[in-house]
């Protein structure tokens, strides 16, 4: 696997499932990409404000990593960058084995905090059909198995841009998997 480092950034001010590339994104602490739709300290993800619109907002920032794209190429679908919602296109790192509370540093500045997996909805279907299911598998033990990437809550803020490199720091033992958030 290469060196980990970002692929792609991505936001949009406006709630829709794909987000727009950009050249770079500014983060910051507590709130999240900035002109995203879902920044903020609290919940931003409509469904979730209709049920509990207090609560911490966990899904500050979303990364996927690339591999998935070619994963899913060789299954028949057309995915790239920002397509499916994410904020942060990663590549050469394995973002789903991370535990909870592992922290990415990106670039000089930028420090994100791991929260969860981010749940695949119905959103994913209407994009493709099919792309629901090619996104969701099962594991040794029958158990879901969700790639539809990571959340993050924003630690230390600044920019973040393609090329710019990942260090993971992982939190002490025992580690905690990941859940969806």
């Amino acid at each position: 696997m290469s060196e980990p480092q970002v692929c792609a950034v991505a936001r949009d001010n406006v709630h829709r499932f794909s987000k727009q590339t950009a050249p770079e994104i500014e983060v910051m602490a507590g709130l999240g990409v900035l002109g995203d739709a879902h920044e903020g300290i609290t919940v931003r993800h409509r469904s979730r404000v209709a049920v509990y619109p207090t609560q911490p907002n966990l899904r500050q920032v979303h990364l996927i990593q690339s591999e998935l794209f070619e994963e899913l190429r060789a299954k028949g679908f057309n995915v790239g960058p920002a397509d499916l919602g994410e904020n942060v296109t990663t590549m050469g790192i394995d973002l789903l084995a991370l535990p909870r509370h592992a922290l990415l540093r990106i670039g000089c500045d930028v420090e994100l905090e791991v929260t969860g997996l981010r749940n695949p909805c119905a959103q994913i279907e209407r994009f493709q059909p099919g792309l629901l299911a090619a996104v969701l598998d099962r594991g040794p033990n029958n158990e879901v198995i969700r790639k539809a990437g990571i959340m993050t809550i924003v630690k230390a803020g600044g920019m973040i841009r393609p090329g710019d490199p990942i260090d993971v720091v992982l939190p002490s033992l025992p580690h905690l998997p990941l859940e969806r958030v």
